[in-house]
């Protein structure tokens, strides 16, 4: 799978892969505010964070290194604080509601220096400027969380009690699940299953 496509396991223990469709959304991935994103809260410590971008689609810029990244404590809390209003603000977004303001503020107040990818005079390979903070993390994300206001992309999937939120980055815009493994594989047995039980009762 792409780089960018990540193999989550959902509560049942099924395994599926999942493409966010930008970074911001992707941070999601690593909990957030009610019962379901505290279930799946993985950033409990800096090194949580640490271990979490080494994966994450920054490497589609350039190589994440470990010894380049410097998470503190005050840089987690920064994170999950910011991602947690993204949360609710992507969520309102994509069921058509407006975000509430305090939520975009927190986004707006995130806004700062973002990483900077660097070329190596003698190689010509892409890497990262070091160090990368916390803060500069959530800059980046913020800075692409702004992009998707008003955006007709943002969506959550469609499925029974999936909350997962995506950028639908398809040329057709007409993707509904988090994944076909999952929850689109769901709604075609659901949909077979309705097609075959009115066929019996005929």
């Amino acid at each position: 799978m792409a780089s960018h496509t990540r193999v989550l396991t959902g509560l049942d223990g099924q395994r599926y892969h999942f493409d966010a469709g930008v970074f911001c959304l992707e941070l999601l991935l690593t909990g957030g505010p009610g019962p379901i994103g505290e279930a799946y809260e993985i950033l409990f410590k800096p090194d949580d964070l640490a271990e979490w971008l080494l994966d994450s689609r920054l490497n589609d810029t350039a190589p994440v290194r470990r010894e380049d990244l410097d998470i503190t404590e005050a840089d987690l809390a920064h994170v999950t604080q910011f991602r947690n209003a993204l949360w609710h603000a992507a969520e309102a977004m994509a069921k058509g509601q407006a975000p509430g303001k305090n939520h975009l503020e927190m986004i707006n107040a995130a806004v700062g220096e973002p990483p900077r990818p660097q070329i190596d005079v003698a190689t010509l390979q892409r890497h990262w400027a070091a160090p990368i903070t916390g803060r500069q993390i959530a800059a980046m994300a913020a800075r692409q969380a702004i992009d998707l206001v008003g955006s007709t992309r943002l969506r959550q999937c469609a499925g029974d009690n999936c909350a997962l939120l995506f950028l639908d980055t398809s040329r057709p815009g007409k993707r509904r699940w988090c994944s076909m493994e999952r929850c689109g594989n769901r709604n075609k047995v659901r949909e077979f299953r309705s097609r075959s039980g009115a066929t019996t009762s005929r």
